[in-house]
């Protein structure tokens, strides 16, 4: 491989969050110094020029790819990660009234198409798009997080009393992904799995349960190399 292309949302940035102390002020986020993209750059020994934008859908993924669908050459591997923004709601909204129709930043249906175009970009300039799968929730840590200052009560009873069906609403995006790859014959590579196999999955994440912390990066570089060194073999 001559170099790697990535585009996706802050997962693919590498951003990591720390909550406040005081319950005032706003998170605060940074790159992870040993991000998985890196660290996979380092230990393959290709360059990845990381294109990834924090809050990004696959909406605004499909622009940013086709600013620089120039720089992308006949061969070059792709990655896209898209979806956990896409998947999430105005929480706000939520809790001033949890009797609306609320709805995701991006509906599924438009979701699967948008992916679908971006896959098309890539091919019709040669190149080899590549799928990563959403890294699981935390749903506990990610409703804690998303209700700070807001009617926690009002969230929890729009989602039915049930804070695990963030969890099960996310996973619907995540099969759409594995869905396309199948029905485009693109390969995803699967980091969902191992963090679905952790007794304990709050340990990968940061204190905002979406964004995995130093040791979920660990996680992914490692299911990364292994399912690339997989599909090099079949190549």
């Amino acid at each position: 491989m001559r170099q790697i292309f990535a585009f996706g949302d802050s997962v693919m940035k590498g951003v990591v969050s720390t909550l406040p102390t005081d319950g005032q002020q706003r998170c605060s986020y940074c790159v992870c110094p040993q991000n998985f993209v890196d660290d996979c750059s380092r230990r393959l020994g290709v360059p990845i020029v990381n294109l990834s934008r924090f809050g990004s859908t696959i909406i605004r993924g499909l622009e940013q790819l086709g600013r620089h669908l120039h720089r992308i050459a006949q061969g070059d591997v792709v990655v896209l990660e898209f979806g956990g923004n896409d998947c999430n709601f105005d929480w706000s909204a939520v809790s001033r009234d949890p009797l609306a129709d609320h709805q995701p930043q991006t509906v599924l249906p438009l979701f699967a198409d948008a992916y679908a175009r971006a896959i098309d970009l890539l091919r019709n300039v040669g190149a080899r798009p590549l799928l990563l799968s959403l890294p699981a929730l935390d749903s506990q840590l990610f409703f804690e997080f998303v209700s700070r200052g807001l009617e926690e009560e009002r969230i929890l009873r729009w989602l039915g009393g049930d804070v695990d069906h963030i969890g099960r609403w996310h996973e619907q995006y995540n099969l759409q992904i594995f869905k396309l790859g199948a029905s485009r014959g693109v390969p995803v590579i699967d980091i969902s799995t191992p963090f679905l196999r952790q007794p304990h999955l709050a340990d990968f994440y940061c204190p905002d349960g979406m964004h995995p912390n130093a040791a979920g990066h660990r996680l992914i570089c490692q299911a990364l190399l292994d399912q690339i060194a997989s599909l090099q073999t079949k190549d």
